[in-house]
């Protein structure tokens, strides 16, 4: 991997940002495919953190801070604070990689801890930056700042499921801290940052802006909402109350995909062919998947209480698996690519973010031979990650593999096609 000698500019921090969290990414699929050929139990338990600490931490670190003071300037990046956020997610990485592998639950949730203080940084910034009612005027910041405050919550919870490991049997930690629950947790701060940009450089530059201001306005209680009370109801062991917010969910993500779809369909006849947006929209398609799938793992989790392994019965853990991995190889994954795809050339372009506050975000940032080769890495991609769900349906193992590791080789092709345009046009 080519490495790049921080200058302390913005856009030294963004082309790092951009290697270490597709690193990340790759890695975390290929030790999943190599548990998935080889049955390693320890590779299979390993992948899932690997992609939340390292990949979940950084995306919201930087990426996110990026987002945001495109739209409040008055929060200033520190190109070499954010070099550090890099730093202590790689050694977050390390420390819950040695706490697996020794079986260390005392250094899970120090790491835990380590990733609160991190991220606490960042959350006084904002808070003594910008008023509530501040952030409230701006539907994106809303969006983006909950992100934070979500992953604040997620670290809470690894820190908590270290302790509780290392002390099985002493109650003070509550019964729904679990693997899963704070899998589930640390999975919803991306998501809401995604919804954010939608609205930012999409919907937002619509003839309509007032009208579509208002139903993302309602989509975020709706959704941040909805993930709250699913929360609660979960732990709550209410069957009936997960279906209602699952469907509400659900039909929610329909409109979402539907009106994008439309948007995207007027965007490629008046201007051309983006690829991060059809990114977005390969995620948004995945997002549905993961809403059905999450739909049909609750019907069959009834009368199963919350935090029993396996939490569905054995012959139906390709719901709960197929639901897992349609979240995180395909909406997280690709609508994260699609933002960079924007992001990181506009940042590099002016070493600022000045494109992104004005009306050339989406613009031809990128040349046609890149922008060519991006809609070919999204056809391998999408392939690669229908193979993933059809190897659970059919408890393939050898599919799994083969289908992980190109995943993972699709999306390490992010850092390969980009850095090969910014080098060019440097």
């Amino acid at each position: 991997m080519k490495l790049y000698h921080f200058d302390g500019q913005l856009k030294s921090a963004a082309r790092l940002f951009l290697s270490v969290s597709v690193a990340v990414i790759a890695l975390a699929a290929f030790i999943g495919a190599a548990g998935a050929l080889t049955g390693n139990l320890l590779l299979l338990k390993l992948h899932p953190y690997l992609f939340f600490i390292g990949f979940g931490n950084s995306a919201i670190l930087l990426l996110n801070r990026y987002l945001t003071s495109a739209i409040y300037p008055e929060l200033a990046i520190d190109p070499q604070k954010q070099l550090s956020y890099l730093y202590a997610v790689l050694g977050s990485l390390f420390l819950i990689t040695l706490s697996l592998v020794m079986e260390w639950p005392l250094l899970k949730a120090f790491t835990g801890l380590l990733l609160i203080i991190v991220v606490g940084g960042p959350l006084r910034e904002i808070f003594t930056t910008l008023s509530v009612a501040k952030i409230w005027k701006e539907v994106s910041v809303r969006y983006y700042i909950f992100d934070v405050l979500f992953l604040l919550v997620a670290n809470i919870g690894l820190f908590t499921l270290g302790l509780k490991e290392a002390f099985p049997d002493s109650g003070m930690v509550p019964f729904f801290v679990t693997q899963s629950s704070y899998f589930l947790g640390s999975s919803f701060p991306l998501s809401i940052s995604v919804m954010g940009f939608l609205y930012t450089y999409a919907w937002s530059r619509s003839s309509r802006r007032e009208l579509v201001k208002r139903l993302f306005s309602i989509w975020f209680y709706v959704f941040v909402g909805g993930v709250l009370v699913f929360l609660i109801v979960i732990l709550a062991g209410s069957y009936s109350g997960m279906m209602l917010v699952s469907h509400l969910l659900l039909w929610g993500v329909m409109i979402l995909l539907g009106s994008f779809a439309l948007y995207l369909y007027n965007f490629y006849r008046k201007n051309f062919h983006h690829p991060a947006l059809a990114f977005l929209l390969s995620g948004l398609s995945l997002l549905f998947a993961t809403s059905g799938f999450g739909i049909m793992n609750i019907f069959f989790m009834k009368g199963i209480p919350f935090g029993t392994k396996p939490p569905i019965p054995l012959d139906r853990m390709w719901i709960y698996h197929s639901h897992t991995h349609a979240a995180l190889l395909g909406w997280i994954t690709f609508s994260f690519i699609g933002i960079l795809y924007i992001v990181i050339p506009a940042i590099v372009r002016k070493n600022s973010l000045e494109t992104l506050r004005g009306e050339l975000a989406l613009s031809s940032l990128l040349s046609q031979q890149t922008m060519h080769k991006a809609f070919k890495q999204l056809t391998l991609l999408m392939l690669s990650a229908i193979a993933v769900l059809l190897g659970f349906f059919l408890e393939n193992n050898t599919l799994l593999g083969a289908a992980g590791f190109v995943f993972g080789a699709s999306v390490y092709y992010l850092k390969i096609n980009l850095n090969r345009e910014l080098d060019l046009k440097a």
